[in-house]
C-alpha cells in the first residue's frame, strides 16, 4: 500500500500519458477533498473530464492503470468516473458517462474486460451529487479549472441524486448502518439549510439539530467512520432514525 497522496499524484500523471491531449482535467472530490479522508473506511473519488469519447482500446489501457492503482490504495480503492467536457456545462441530467470503476466492479472487470468496457456506460444520476461537491469543495488535481469546467448543478437535480442513494434506507440501514446514518444526516443538512456536508460534518450537523434520542446512534456511527471502531448498533433505533429522517427530507 502507499499512501493516498502519492497515490493521487501517480494516477494523475499515468492519466495523462494515457489519455494526452483527449484529457481536460482530474477533480478530486468526496472525503479527500472535505478534510475527512480515513484510509480504512474511505475510497479516493475522482472525476475525470475529457475532450472527445475514447476508443475501447484507449479504455482498456485505462482501466488497467485504474486497476493497478486501486491495489496499491486504501481498502475501498478508488472510484472513478470518465465524462465528457460537452456533460459538465451545461450540466446534463442525469449525467452520461464514458467509463466508471469502483472497487465494487472489480470481479467483472478481471472477469472480462472486453464485456465490461463495452457495457460500462451510460448515465449515473449520483454525477450530480459528485459535481456540486466539486464545485463547492472540490480540488483539481490536474488541467482547466473547476469554474471552467462544470457548471453549477440545479438544487433540484442535486436533491434528485440525493434522495436516490437514500430513498431505500428504511430497509437497507441494518445492512449499511454507519453509511446511511450519516448520509441521510448531510442530506438533510443541505434540504433544511443549504449546505453541501462531509460525511462526518453531516453527522456533526444532526448532533446539533436532531431529538437528543438520536443522538447515541449518530455519535457511534461518527466513532466508526473516524476511528474505524466496531460498532454494535442498535437496529431498532435505526430504523426508527431511518424513518424519521426520510419523512422530514420529504417535508
Amino acid at each position: 500500500m502507499i499512501s493516498a497522496k502519492k497515490m493521487i499524484n501517480e494516477f494523475v500523471e499515468e492519466s495523462k500519458k494515457i489519455l494526452r491531449d483527449d484529457l481536460t482535467g482530474i477533480y478530486l472530490h468526496g472525503s479527500a477533498a472535505m478534510g475527512c479522508f480515513n484510509p480504512e473506511k474511505s475510497d479516493i473519488d475522482l472525476i475525470v473530464v475529457v475532450e472527445r469519447p475514447l476508443t475501447d482500446a484507449v479504455k482498456r489501457e485505462y482501466m488497467d492503470m485504474v486497476v493497478r492503482y486501486n491495489a496499491l490504495g486504501p481498502v475501498k480503492g478508488i472510484e472513478m468516473s470518465v465524462v465528457l467536457k460537452e456533460v459538465c456545462k451545461p450540466f446534463v441530467y442525469p449525467t452520461p458517462y464514458e467509463l466508471h470503476f469502483s472497487v465494487g466492479h472489480l470481479e467483472w472487470y478481471k472477469k472480462d474486460p472486453e464485456e465490461y468496457i463495452r457495457k460500462m456506460n451510460g448515465t449515473d444520476k449520483d454525477l450530480a451529487a459528485h459535481f456540486t461537491i466539486i464545485n463547492k469543495r472540490g480540488r483539481c488535481l490536474y488541467g482547466a479549472s473547476i469554474n471552467d469546467v462544470f457548471a453549477q448543478v440545479p438544487s433540484c437535480d442535486y436533491m434528485d441524486s440525493l434522495w436516490y442513494d437514500i430513498e431505500g434506507a428504511a430497509e437497507e440501514i441494518s445492512e449499511f448502518p454507519m453509511y446511511l446514518i450519516l448520509n441521510l444526516a448531510r442530506v438533510l443538512g443541505y434540504k433544511e439549510e443549504g449546505l453541501v456536508l462531509s460525511k462526518k460534518e453531516g453527522g456533526e450537523w444532526a448532533i446539533r439539530h436532531l431529538p437528543s434520542e438520536y443522538h447515541p446512534l449518530i455519535t457511534d456511527a461518527l466513532r466508526e467512520y473516524c476511528e474505524s471502531n466496531e460498532i454494535s448498533y442498535d437496529e431498532a433505533l435505526a430504523k426508527r432514525y431511518a424513518k424519521y429522517m426520510l419523512e422530514r427530507i420529504r417535508q
